[in-house]
């Protein structure tokens, strides 16, 4: 998925978010009294240090011991994560160089004609902005962004793009998971916790990225915009739902019954990097608790505000996992 010369810059960042989890000896090796109600006070960095990091804002910490101290007591039998992919399990930039989202992996391709990448290019620098745009309202951007997926799809179904390629797409390309991928996939799955994956994303290349992750386990499911080959494998239209940044909620969801499945699981952790993905938990009936986290890779002096006050904790240009593998990490307690 990189380019050899950077896999082991990014192996070595892995192996030293992982390292940082074994060394912390203890229940969820940390060497920390993991008490019955070790929440006395709003002070969170004993139970997760991860807290403490620079990168962390949180308008109400009272409320986010509340939310932790509840998902820790009910236990991971109650527990499911709802996730975006771009930009939240995956980097938003390595080295000073943005990294390629589901949707740019397949954009810079060799399977993508210079006229092609010219146009895909001049879609993302004209709409990119609007979506980001922290004075425009989701109603105003919801149009604009039906209108850009609708043209982006377009653009590649001219492309006859094949399926046996995609593997090969994915490998060539420079995407990036957060540090600490392994940690977070391992640990959900270890612990049999659901993880819905909603992306706006392309959901053959995103799955494929995981694929080759080696982190595609059978507790993870993907929710996002697939490519349907004819017989010959050949591309010839994307399905429907169409998903897009500012519908990822209860509306695309209808046709799924992912959520009642799992009607047990009422506390959730939500994983986002923009003001759309706090729909996703939507379609989850009888929620009890929900921790939002949110990701500000973009903006950030212009977008702090909107973000504070939306999710219970931002991380401002911070590309790891960590505060949320510390999260769980301290949720799963003993049975780490």
């Amino acid at each position: 998925m990189l380019p050899k010369a950077l896999w082991g810059e990014r192996e070595s960042g892995e192996l030293r978010g992982n390292q940082a989890n074994t060394d912390r000896a203890g229940a969820c090796g940390w060497g920390v009294s993991l008490s019955a109600d070790p929440f006395l006070g709003i002070n969170l960095s004993p139970q997760v240090p991860e807290l403490e990091k620079a990168t962390v804002h949180m308008k109400s910490p009272e409320h986010v011991r509340r939310v932790i101290s509840a998902l820790r007591k009910e236990g991971p039998d109650k527990l499911q994560v709802v996730s975006d992919f771009d930009m939240t399990l995956s980097r938003f930039g390595f080295n000073g160089r943005r990294c390629p989202t589901s949707h740019n992996i397949l954009d810079n391709s060799q399977v993508i004609s210079e006229e092609g990448r010219k146009k895909l290019k001049d879609l993302l620098h004209y709409y990119y902005p609007i979506e980001i745009d922290p004075n425009r309202t989701m109603e105003e951007k919801r149009p604009l962004m039906v209108e850009w997926w609708t043209r982006a799809h377009g653009l590649l179904l001219q492309q006859k793009i094949l399926k046996r390629d995609i593997a090969k797409i994915v490998e060539e390309s420079e995407v990036m998971l957060r540090d600490g991928v392994n940690t977070f996939f391992d640990q959900l799955h270890q612990h049999n916790i659901p993880l819905f994956i909603f992306s706006a994303g392309v959901g053959d290349i995103l799955e494929e990225v995981l694929r080759q992750a080696k982190v595609f386990h059978p507790n993870v499911n993907v929710m996002s915009n697939y490519m349907d080959f004819d017989d010959k494998g050949v591309l010839r239209q994307f399905k429907e739902p169409l998903i897009h940044t500012y519908n990822k909620n209860g509306s695309v969801l209808e046709k799924t019954d992912h959520f009642q499945q799992l009607s047990s699981r009422t506390n959730i952790i939500l994983l986002g990097d923009s003001m759309g993905d706090l729909s996703m938990a939507d379609g989850v009936a009888n929620v009890e608790n929900i921790l939002t986290i949110g990701f500000l890779n973009d903006k950030v002096d212009e977008q702090r505000g909107k973000y504070r006050d939306a999710y219970d904790i931002v991380l401002e240009k911070d590309e790891t996992l960590d505060v949320v593998n510390g999260i769980l990490c301290y949720i799963l307690g003993d049975l780490n």
